[in-house]
Order: structure tokens, then sequence, then C-alpha cells
């Protein structure tokens, strides 16, 4: 992430200047009159925004995957007095209202083919021209293009045009899933405690270390959305059995099998993992069903209560049903070679 945000600091500093060389895959100089524009792989784009030498100019966001292929055009771009039916006005485009700023064009695979094409002279010339007009106009500005799926692939596959990949692929930044830095979790817990507290003027308890260790060991398939969505839900009804119950849910549902396909497979590691992982699901499932009612749950599965209360702390699931307002009580699994 350093070295994402060390990038985004020197392309902010210097993207406004009227001449520059950028990015190693396309090296060149830039009269002020082409735009300035780079990739970027972010949820949030504002950040080289307010970086740069002209933080006040504008900052356009258009969503391509929330507007139609068939009205993208004339928002980007802007029409013409009778361009088309109901066009009774003329009307200026993102583009020109990002002039002097900065235009962060939100899911760019998003554009259908036709559409790419008149994006590539923008990002050619700085020029483009309304729906309906006759002269084309010239625009000075930074394009910031955001993805969540690899372009490469979409180019093999006819959904992309490559000469457009190359033309907006200057700096490439690619931000890790959070699953990738989990490091950050508890900086990002703490700032969005702090931030749905204020909004919702509630005060809760610090989370606990036992739910802090789930929340590191989930896969946050939906990224950082849903780390926030967990936290409001926390804040909102004020007990960590909000989160801890479905991270636990997940985490027995949804527990994928670390199989290593590029090098020596322990084929006895390996099936042993996958019968304790199966067995624990079994477990939790059973539990639940009983009400964590330890005694019909070993009745139940045919075993005796001491095997199940070792295998319950093996599996590293809680010893009781956890209560509300109570912090989470969770034992870490014994080791797979037990």
């Amino acid at each position: 992430m350093q070295g994402a945000f060390c990038c985004i600091g020197r392309i902010s500093y210097g993207s406004h200047h009227s001449r520059f060389k950028i990015g190693a895959n396309r090296s060149g100089e830039y009269s002020s009159s082409r735009p300035h524009y780079f990739w970027v792989f972010s949820d949030d784009a504002n950040d080289p925004h307010n970086r740069s030498v002209a933080p006040d100019a504008a900052f356009v966001k258009v969503n391509c995957a929330a507007i139609p292929g068939t009205l993208l055009e004339s928002e980007l771009f802007g029409y013409e007095k009778g361009a088309f039916t109901g066009a009774y006005s003329c009307k200026a485009g993102r583009v020109e209202l990002a002039d002097g700023g900065t235009l962060f064009l939100d899911g760019i695979d998003e554009i259908d083919m036709s559409l790419q094409a008149k994006l590539l002279q923008l990002l050619q010339d700085g020029q483009f021209s309304r729906i309906g007009g006759q002269e084309d106009r010239q625009v000075h500005l930074r394009v910031i293009c955001a993805t969540n799926r690899h372009l490469e692939q979409d180019i093999t596959q006819g959904r992309f045009r490559q000469d457009l990949f190359y033309r907006i692929n200057v700096v490439n930044i690619q931000l890790p899933s959070l699953r990738a830095r989990v490091g950050d979790i508890a900086s990002l817990v703490a700032y969005f405690l702090d931030v749905h507290q204020a909004r919702h003027k509630v005060q809760v308890q610090p989370l606990s270390s036992a739910v802090m260790s789930l929340l590191e060991k989930h896969p946050w398939p939906g990224n950082i959305r849903e780390l926030e969505n967990l936290i409001e839900r926390y804040v909102i009804l004020g007990s960590e059995d909000a989160i801890s119950s479905d991270l636990l849910t997940w985490e027995n549902t949804h527990a994928p099998s670390d199989v290593p396909l590029d090098g020596q497979i322990h084929l006895k590691k390996v099936t042993r993992q996958a019968v304790h992982e199966l067995e624990r699901k079994i477990i939790l499932s059973v539990l639940e069903a009983n009400r964590w009612n330890r005694k019909r749950t070993a009745s139940a599965l045919k075993i005796s209560y001491r095997a199940l209360l070792y295998k319950i702390r093996r599996a590293g699931l809680p010893s009781k049903r956890t209560l509300t307002n109570s912090p989470l009580t969770v034992v870490p699994p014994a080791s797979i070679d037990d």
C-alpha cells in the first residue's frame, strides 16, 4: 500500500504541469492541450485529485455501469439542440464539466465498443464533439479509469479495444484487496467505529480480541465495503453477536481448501485437513440445531460427551453459545497433525 500511495503522490503532484513524462509502459511528452490519464484499480479516486496542484478544480465522476450504453454517450459528451427527440436545448457533458480538472470513469470495462472509439479520440488529442455537433471541442483534463476486471481478458474476448487499453495503461496502480492486507484491518475497524458512532450518535465498546481475530481470518469477498457494513451493524445493534455469528457461519460454509497445485501435495495431510473441516461444519450445525446443548449434541452425533468437548476444542469452536453483549470466546484450533 505504501508503494501505491507513493506512486499516487508523485503523479498527483506533477500531473498538471504543461509538459511531462509519465509511465514506463508509454513514455513521451504531452502538450498542455492533451489530457493526462492513468489507470487505477481503486474504490476512491479522489485522493490523487486532492493531492494534485489543482485540488480546487472540478472532479467529475461517471459511473459507467449505472448508465445504459445508449445514454452514456450523451452523458459523457453532451448534445446539441435537436440532436434527437427530446433534445430541446443544448447540454454540456461530463467531459466538458471536468475541463481543467479530473474525469473519473468508474467501471470503464462497461463502456460499449462503439463508445470506446470516441473515448479513444478524447484520450489521443483531447478533442471531442457533442452529439449532433458539427465542430470539435478541446478540453484539458486528467482521466482516471477504474475497473475490478482484468481488461487483458476482455480484450481476448472481444469486449474491450486493445488500442484503448494501451492508451489508458500509462500508470497502472493495483490496490490489493482487503484479504491481502490483514495488517490494515485494525486501523480500518477503528476508523469505521469512529465514523458510524458519530453518524448514529451512539457509543459502543471496542471489539474484543476474539472478534478481531475472526475479522483477520475472514477472506472478505466484499472487500472494504463488507467490513464497513459489519462495523456499522455492530454500532447499530451494540452486540458482537451481530457480526461474529455471520463470520463463523461464513467460515464454516465457504472454508477454502488450501491445496498447493504448483508444488508437492502431502495427500495424507490435505485429506486429514478436509476431514477435520467437514467434521467442524457438522458439529457446528448440530450444536446450533440443539441450541448449543452439548449433551444432546453428543447424543445426536452418537459420540461421548467427552469426545465432543475434545472435538469442539480442536475445531476452535466456542465452548458454549455466546451471550448478547459478551465477548466471543474462540479457542485456537489444534494443529492439523493432532
